[in-house]
């Protein structure tokens, strides 16, 4: 179990040198740069790759689709899904936009739907991202405490009654994360319908038995 049971190379080179590079089914592949210094938005995290690639076994439409990505970081996932045909913006915090057009820039003869990076803070106004996507995307958004009212406010403000949202996260063991994670899924229940996509259906080598991808929908509302 543990770190060995995923395949190794999701975490070789998670830090080696600045650019990572991921591979596409079809065509050449993304060219990632990261931060070495600057905290957890500058590395392409394991959850990244594994949805990254589940997004390319075509299990959810993203022609022509709206998507948004939340904690984008370096944008893997979401440029991923502009080169399958989505038309995508990828958010997080003002200090990671140089970062996410450096990516977008370094990928866009890739993109076959459309790309753009723009600040979400999250817990504040999302106005400007109406109408609700099609998609939003998340990988490895839940490790602070504090952030987990802000998210739900967000994800409550951005989806509609037929926005899918795709969360990957790797389960951590240590210290405070098992319990954040659990209140995390306690209180998105309140609102929406949590459905695990099972770990065969993951990109056969982009998987690992400690990270999951649950697809999320918020719950119909019954009466007037």
């Amino acid at each position: 179990g543990g770190a060995e049971a995923g395949p190794r190379r999701l975490r070789a080179g998670a830090m080696a040198g600045f650019v990572r590079e991921l591979e596409r089914r079809d065509g050449p592949a993304l060219r990632l740069e990261q931060r070495a210094a600057g905290g957890v938005g500058c590395v392409v995290w394991d959850a990244a790759l594994v949805l990254a690639k589940f997004l390319e076994t075509g299990a959810c439409p993203l022609a022509r689709r709206h998507v948004l990505e939340l904690g984008a970081g370096t944008g893997a996932v979401g440029i991923m899904a502009a080169t399958l045909g989505a038309n995508v913006t990828v958010t997080d915090l003002e200090e990671l936009q140089e970062l996410l057009m450096v990516n977008i820039e370094n990928n866009k003869h890739l993109v076959t739907g459309s790309v753009r990076a723009k600040v979400l803070k999250w817990g504040e106004d999302v106005t400007e991202f109406q109408p609700p996507p099609d998609y939003i995307l998340m990988a490895d958004c839940i490790y602070y405490e504090e952030s987990l009212e802000p998210l739900l406010k967000t994800l409550k403000d951005l989806t509609g009654p037929d926005t899918c949202v795709l969360c990957c996260y790797e389960q951590r063991t240590m210290g405070k994360n098992p319990e954040i994670e659990r209140k995390y899924f306690e209180l998105l229940q309140r609102d929406f319908e949590l459905e695990k996509i099972p770990l065969d259906r993951h990109d056969e080598e982009y998987r690992s038995e400690d990270i999951h991808i649950v697809n999320i929908h918020r719950k119909q509302t019954v009466g007037p």
